[in-house]
Order: structure tokens, then sequence, then C-alpha cells
């Protein structure tokens, strides 16, 4: 909280002087917002833990001002709360004979923000959620019930059209794992502490090709005790081709700030996607570079919201020092009035011929009948190691299962 109200004092002394000369353009025209989440969620691993059952309510609420001269504000409030019996492993709560459901209890400013808007572009400061690109590099991880959010600034500037630059400084990050406890757990703090830096520059050649160069800078002195700290540089080609979606990645990684180890790993992305009528399909091939020297010197993505890539089961949320490839397959189709998804993943090593197994995740959802805003989901992730020892001793088979009601208004 101490750097978060660093990060406001440009709040504190704007607001009231735009509010003396025009309080009714910022506040009649604001509008409060109201999101509940419901969620239960089973996990079932081939080891020691007892099986998790949590059922957890986030409840939400914000207000957004009007605009005047360009700046409006936002506050927004995060509370998360158990329902039932701690049979859990919230990784605050003590209940670590069972396995992991990463929703700690608490209440928390989840943003808190004033922000200026031109037509050249937009400034934010304060604490905010920060999305780049497809999120696998820089996310908010919305899945889980404490979001990821950020403090510092961001800059998005339109020059040209078609031509998009972002920079973003990050003086803490508000990790999923917050708010309550401290900070003495290296593999999970509540903040990240440290210095980071974003830069991105975003082109759209043609309608069929976007070009996107990046660097992310990233200073996480208390994650890992700086391990995670890393210098991150690739491009992205994306776009639609006669029917067909693409998206085409290479980046470096390499040592950033205080990080003990050098590093040099790589990253590659290639995937594809078309639809059939109403049957939409998509295939894929990623691969986070290991390393055979001492540490993990895998290439590494803590920022990233990271369900959304290598399986709904989160069994890979930290690179494998041998590195990460991974195959996938999968589409969506209609069914009950919602859409049904089904994926499937082949894991495997970077380095070397070990087999990490395979993943199976289906899911559905719908909004729900009758009631505005309110959303239904199920989600089912698989995990079958092949051997029930895939990587080290510390990957299992596993699976989980989600049932979620969600209402915004």
């Amino acid at each position: 909280m101490r750097k978060l109200t660093l990060a406001l004092m440009g709040c504190s002394l704007a607001v009231p002087a735009l509010a003396a000369e025009s309080p009714s353009q910022l506040f009649a025209d604001g509008k409060a917002s109201l999101d509940m989440r419901y969620r239960y969620e089973h996990v079932d691993q081939n080891n020691a833990l007892n099986n998790a059952n949590a059922q957890t309510l986030r409840t939400r609420i914000g207000y957004q001002t009007g605009s005047f001269a360009g700046f409006s504000a936002l506050i927004e409030a995060d509370n998360v709360s158990r329902i039932g019996d701690m049979k859990y492993n919230s990784t605050r709560n003590r209940q670590g004979q069972y396995s992991v459901v990463a929703d700690p209890d608490g209440t928390e400013i989840n943003q808190a923000l004033l922000r200026y808007t031109h037509e050249l572009g937009q400034a934010t400061v304060g604490r905010q959620r920060i999305n780049l690109d497809n999120q696998r590099f820089v996310g908010g991880v919305a899945w889980r019930q404490n979001e990821q959010t950020y403090d510092g600034a961001l800059l998005a500037l339109k020059p040209l059209d078609g031509l998009t630059l972002t920079y973003g400084y990050i003086d803490q990050v508000n990790s999923i794992f917050g708010p309550d406890g401290t900070n003495n757990f290296p593999n999970n703090p509540a903040n990240i502490e440290g210095h980071s830096h974003l830069l991105n520059a975003s082109y759209q050649l043609r309608p069929e090709a976007t070009v996107t160069l990046y660097q992310y800078r990233l200073g996480l002195d208390n994650l890992q005790n700086g391990a995670q700290s890393s210098k991150t540089t690739g491009v992205r080609v994306a776009g639609k081709v006669q029917g067909w979606d693409y998206a085409a990645e290479y980046a470096r990684q390499r040592d950033w700030a205080d990080n003990p180890l050098n590093l040099s790993s790589k990253y590659y992305l290639v995937e594809a996607g078309t639809n059939f009528a109403d049957l939409a399909v998509k295939a894929g091939y990623e691969v986070l570079g290991g390393d055979n020297r001492t540490g993990n010197r895998a290439f590494q993505t803590p920022l990233a919201t990271r369900h959304m890539f290598q399986g709904w089961a989160d069994v890979f949320l930290t690179t494998p020092a041998a590195g990460i490839t991974d195959a996938w397959i999968g589409g969506s189709y209609p069914v009950l009035g919602g859409r049904l998804q089904a994926w499937y993943h082949d894991f495997r090593a970077d380095k070397g011929s070990q087999r990490y197994g395979n993943e199976v995740n289906l899911g559905w959802g719908r909004a729900v009948p009758g009631v505005k805003g309110l959303q239904a989901l199920v989600k089912y992730a698989s995990y079958d190691s092949k051997q029930g020892n895939a990587v080290a001793g510390r990957t299992v088979d596993t699976d989980k299962l989600w049932l979620q009601l969600q209402y915004s208004l």
C-alpha cells in the first residue's frame, strides 16, 4: 500500500483542481459497477496430498468517473471469501496437506488510477490492469479470484494510423497470492517488488499482417531471490489470410537486474485457426527453450496470464529446466445455447528426449436465461504425466474441475 500511495500522489493533486472547475462532469457521468463470481474448484493429484475442494466468492465493486478535459479516474476493490470449510491449500491458510487452489482470502484495492485520454493516445498512473498482446508475457491473470494488477504508469500513443507505441513502468506487481500474509514466500510473494520497463510497438501493415516488436525488462527482486528477473526481446506477426487466423513469434530472454543466473534462452510460436460453419478449430506449436547448465535457466514468463497457455491444469507455471514444447489442437462448437471447447496438449522437453505427458481440457459456458448479466461455466482439465512423475519428481497426474457463476452489473 505504501507504493500505491506514492503512485497515486498525482491523482490526489490533480483531481480536486479538476473537480473545482466542473464537478458535475466528473461525477454526474460516473458509473458504479458490481461483479460477483462464485466458484467451486476440485483438485485431485496422484500424490500424498489430500484432494482439494474449494468454494470461494469474489466480490468486486468499482466506480468509474466521467471525463473532464480528458481526465478520468477509476477505483475498484475486491474481496475474496471462502465458503464452508478450508479443505484446500490457498498458499496462505496453513492447509498444506491439501492440493493448492491459489485463491487466498482477503480484501484489496484492485485498481485505483487517474487516466488522461487524448486523440494521440492515453496515459494512466496508479494501480491498474495491464494486458499486452495475447498476455503471454504480461497479463492480469483474471482467471484467479484475486486478479494480478500493477502499480506504475502506462503510456500508449497512436501517432500514425495503425501504429501503437506503448511504454510501461512497474514499481510493484500485486500478485494473485495477495493481499493477506507477508512476502516471506520467495516462490509466490503477495507483492513482487522491483523496477520493470515494458516497451511495445505494434504496426498494422495491412489487414493480413500486424507486426509487434517488444522488449520487457523485468526487475523482480523478491521473486525467487531475483532469479526471475529478465530482459525479453521479441517480434510477433499475426493476421488473417483467406479465412485463416495465424500468428508467428520469436523471442530471446537474457538475465536482467540482479538475477544471479546467466540467462540465454529462446521462445518460438506458430499457430493457425479457421472456422468451418459453426465449428472453430485451432492448432499450434510453442517452445520455451531450456538449458543444460546448473540451475533453472529455461525461458520463464512470470507476469503472464499462464492459465491461458500450456493447459488449464496449470502444471507448468514454472518452465522445467530442460524447457518445454507444447503441441496443441482444439476448437469450439455451439451446444445447448452456449459454446463447448475441447483442447489437447502434448508436452515434451526442449532439451533431451523426455516426454512430459499430455492434457485434455473441456469447457462449456453460456449466459443464464432470464437473468441479465449472469454467466455459467463448467471446466475440466486432466493432465496425464504418462509416468506418474514426469518432471524430476515435481509433476504428477492432475485432474481439476470448476463450476462457476458470475454476475456483472
